[in-house]
């Protein structure tokens, strides 16, 4: 049996930008994706600690070390700039691999550098 698993996750970053006109998916700074294991084009849940919006969309790779966090398309409608966002993917795994398995999480600052690593 598989069962699904936090994989990762950035924790309160910022929301720099939201561009209604781009067509879709959330651009995130390229050193974020790499500290959190993430990559381009992969699937994402958006929890906005502002409103409680949750929503998925997919990853788009932003120039490294802008601190670029840009929900783009429809997702635009559901943030605001400035608004503290967690960004978290799953995994699926069975129960032999979940037993070994700890997820990364990236903790950043009002600037969206990180703070720590765990």
């Amino acid at each position: 049996m598989q069962l699904e698993f936090l994989y990762s996750k950035i924790h309160r970053a910022t929301v720099t930008d939201a561009n209604l006109n781009y067509v879709g998916s959330i651009t995130i700074d390229k050193t974020l994706l790499d500290a959190a294991n993430m990559k381009e084009w992969q699937k994402v849940e958006i929890l906005d600690v502002n409103n409680g919006e949750r929503f998925q969309t997919y990853i788009i790779a932003g120039e490294e070390n802008s601190g670029c966090i840009c929900l783009n398309g429809a997702a635009a409608r559901k943030v605001q700039k400035g608004d503290k966002v967690i960004i978290v993917t799953y995994a699926q795994m069975d129960e032999t691999e979940a037993k070994h398995h700890k997820p990364t999480i990236v903790i950043v600052d009002e600037d969206n550098k990180i703070l720590q690593t765990k």
